[in-house]
């Protein structure tokens, strides 16, 4: 079995030192960078299954880092940053980061989230045939809808997974709980606004592929519906 390779992205050598040491522990390969150049040249030379992100990059935004990674590469992305408020938190998932640590942390929490963000993208998908929908299709295998018009737009991992279970379940309320256990496994949290940020991600890249106005539709207190029209695939 391939050893993880992850990349370690912070300007504090501190940081890097302690997460290097406790992510080699663990028997995984460690890459270090301490800006956005070192961390672009690593990821082309080298196949990396995670990054841990600081948000607070010396003279460089960590959130337009990671908005610039989801949008070429799909590969989990960790927060380990000092803003620890719960507005940071989803402003760094908005901006295409999969989950969130704050400083100081204990290396046995960075250690399991990684496990499972880790864990989570090597899920096989719901399933792999195409799911035509209104008038487009998910090809889950390629992580693009076709949309009409011959327009295109890819999905990450969690976008794909999400669209799959809407498809699959078309005109059902699903709750926040339901789409928790089918994309991480684990109940929601009152807390956790995780769903609702891949959702509105996942509203903004169907807007222009459907004549329905919106076809996720939220349903207030409970969850979303997908209201858009699914057909087999000939």
């Amino acid at each position: 079995m391939t050893l993880p390779r992850i990349l370690v992205v912070d300007d504090d050598s501190r940081v890097r030192d302690v997460l290097r040491e406790g992510l080699s522990n663990e028997g995984w390969i460690v890459h270090e960078a301490s800006n956005r150049a070192e961390l672009l040249e690593t990821i082309r030379t080298h196949d990396v299954d995670l990054i841990t992100l600081d948000l607070s990059l010396q003279h460089e935004d960590g959130l337009a880092i990671a908005r610039e990674l989801r949008s070429f590469r799909n590969v989990p992305i960790l927060m380990i940053t000092g803003r620890g408020a719960p507005f940071d938190r989803v402003t760094g998932l908005e901006h295409g980061a999969d989950d969130y640590v704050a400083k100081p942390f204990l290396i046995r929490e960075v250690v399991l989230r990684i496990r499972r963000l880790l864990g989570t993208y090597r899920q096989p998908l719901l399933q792999s045939e195409p799911i035509r929908f209104d008038h487009s299709t998910l090809d889950p295998n390629r992580g693009v809808v076709d949309g009409p018009d011959g327009v295109s737009v890819g999905l990450t991992w969690h976008e794909q997974k999400l669209l799959q279970l809407f498809a699959m379940n078309p005109n059902r309320v699903l709750s926040r709980d339901d789409i928790a256990i089918a994309l991480t496994g684990r109940e929601w949290s009152p807390m956790d606004r995780t769903i609702d940020v891949h959702v509105a991600h996942l509203r903004r890249k169907l807007a222009n592929m459907s004549d329905v106005p919106k076809m996720i539709r939220s349903v207030r207190g409970v969850g979303y519906v997908f209201t858009a029209e699914v057909h087999p695939v000939a």
